[in-house]
């Protein structure tokens, strides 16, 4: 098996980032890339991992941004990029290691994401920007996913049974090959959190790489430990991360198209919340009007 490195990138989720490392098998070696966390990750690694190498104190660049400083402090030619809220089931590295060594196109691999209860977790999807993206997202794919046959057609509701490529999967876990990741200049670091895994499996399929879904590799992803401690603001970074992948990967009519539909969708939630936050009271009222704010902002920004 071709030599791997671990990178795990954490952001104020601790005990999350304990379990994480205690999954990696040993001998495995381990990066980790703190965000500016004030939670005691730093100093908790520095205690139970003596062994896994820190890189902390350069604030918070975002996630594609840390990542890259992750991979480039290894030497290993695949690195397997974790979110800090991710364990790594037995396996796991074999089988991702050993599908990158027998599809030498293949410039990521993803493995099956797991829910803490076991079910799978959807993690392959189309691009955005084209009509098989509008078919597997809201509100159209509830409304066909029941008829037969096309259910079975859309990887949101029905990944792949056997390894395959993929348009994109999701980066809470993703093999690296290094030569392929650096050819594309790695993570854009001008996304700071959301996206800058489409862009980048975007990037490499335009350099003639692929993405490949490899579900026989099994990683479990609690999902959302770090950015569930600022859910409004995160709202707001990941519609302004759309507008950012639609306005480098879309041109004309079809970037107005798309950016039509994200302020469309917008403009619904505010509309939604707004009339919710009058009948509200107690925690319920404050979330709601934290969510209006945060509504209201993105549309701004999306005007611009």
């Amino acid at each position: 098996m071709t030599p791997l490195a671990v990178v795990v990138v954490n952001h104020d989720t601790r005990e999350h980032l304990r379990a994480c490392l205690a999954s990696v098998p040993r001998g495995v070696r381990t990066t980790v890339v703190d965000n500016a966390s004030r939670d005691g990750s730093v100093e908790m690694v520095r205690a139970s991992f003596p062994e896994a190498r820190l890189l902390a104190g350069h604030g918070n660049p975002g996630y594609g941004a840390a990542a890259n400083l992750g991979v480039r402090a290894c030497a290993e030619p695949y690195v397997l990029v974790l979110n800090s809220d991710t364990r790594v089931e037995p396996g796991a590295l074999e089988a991702l290691a050993g599908h990158l060594d027998r599809h030498p196109r293949a410039a990521l691999a993803g493995p099956r994401l797991l829910d803490t209860d076991g079910s799978t977790q959807a993690s392959c999807f189309p691009f955005p920007g084209t009509l098989r993206w509008l078919l597997e997202n809201d509100p159209v794919a509830p409304a066909i996913g029941w008829i037969p046959g096309v259910r079975g057609a859309l990887l949101r509701f029905s990944p792949p049974a056997r390894a395959a490529a993929v348009p994109w999967t999701l980066g809470a876990a993703l093999l690296v090959r290094r030569s392929a990741f650096e050819e594309v200049g790695g993570f854009d670091e001008s996304f700071f959190m959301y996206f800058e895994e489409v862009d980048l499996c975007r990037r490499l399929a335009a350099a003639g790489w692929e993405t490949h879904f490899v579900p026989e590799a099994r990683v479990t992803h609690v999902g959302a430990a770090s950015t569930s401690q600022v859910r409004a603001g995160m709202a707001v970074q990941h519609f302004r991360s759309t507008l950012r992948f639609y306005r480098r990967h879309c041109r004309g009519p079809r970037l107005a198209f798309w950016v039509g539909t994200m302020r469309a969708k917008m403009l619904f939630r505010l509309l939604r919340d707004a009339a919710a936050l009058g009948l509200a009271g107690g925690a319920r009222r404050a979330a709601l009007r934290e969510d209006v704010a945060s509504w209201r902002r993105a549309m701004l920004e999306t005007g611009r």
